[in-house]
């Protein structure tokens, strides 16, 4: 079976999983609770959004170790609406695709949105901010936007590895899931750096 970062049901321990959906639904209180509300405007523009997510998560690329790689958008999400709205299109997006296409398991659904909806965000939006705001070198922008998405989608691969290798129900142990988790996903966070970056780009002079 073919293994990414949308981890399926019967891959983590009960407690594990338990401490994954925890975690998930406390950061979601604290980070739902925070920053401005979302007018009419916004929702429209984060389903949008959200459906190119979607979409792109579905592509996904085998590599050994019985995993794959595909993209995130988690950074994307995070640099365009803040940690707010990235927690709700990836939240919502994990969720459909776990309960309308199996794509990751209701138990692990903690677990996936921990690793793609709050790390990844988290990462690629501070990464995104230090950047742009911190430096001056030129087009600090591009240059955050693709270090965030890089960086964003290779530390939620090596949490998903943290994860697995931590799980008795899984076949590896962290000195197989780890390394080809995070390796793979460094390399694909590569490209998602790339995408990243385009896209805020594009929609950055867009609204211009």
């Amino acid at each position: 079976m073919v293994l990414h970062l949308h981890i399926p049901d019967g891959y983590l321990d009960p407690i594990i999983a338990l401490v994954a959906y925890l975690m998930m639904i406390l950061y979601g209180i604290f980070v739902l609770r925070r920053g401005e509300a979302l007018n009419e405007e916004k929702i429209t523009e984060m389903t949008v959004i959200a459906a190119g997510i979607f979409v792109a998560q579905m592509l996904n690329w085998p590599i050994p170790g019985g995993t794959s790689l595909h993209f995130v958008g988690g950074a994307l999400a995070a640099i365009l609406y803040g940690l707010k709205g990235a927690f709700i299109i990836m939240f919502l997006v994990l969720l459909v695709q776990a309960v309308v296409f199996h794509d990751g398991g209701i138990t692990t659904l903690g677990a996936n949105v921990l690793n793609m909806g709050i790390i990844a965000p988290v990462v690629g939006y501070y990464i995104y901010k230090l950047i742009t705001t911190k430096t001056n070198i030129e087009n600090k922008e591009f240059i955050g936007a693709f270090l965030g998405g890089w960086f964003s989608i290779t530390l939620a691969g090596i949490a998903c590895g943290i994860e697995l290798g931590l799980s008795t129900q899984f076949l590896y142990g962290l000195s197989v899931s780890v390394p080809v988790m995070a390796i793979g996903h460094f390399l694909l966070g590569i490209v998602e750096g790339i995408i990243t970056a385009l896209v805020i780009k594009y929609l950055r002079k867009e609204g211009e």
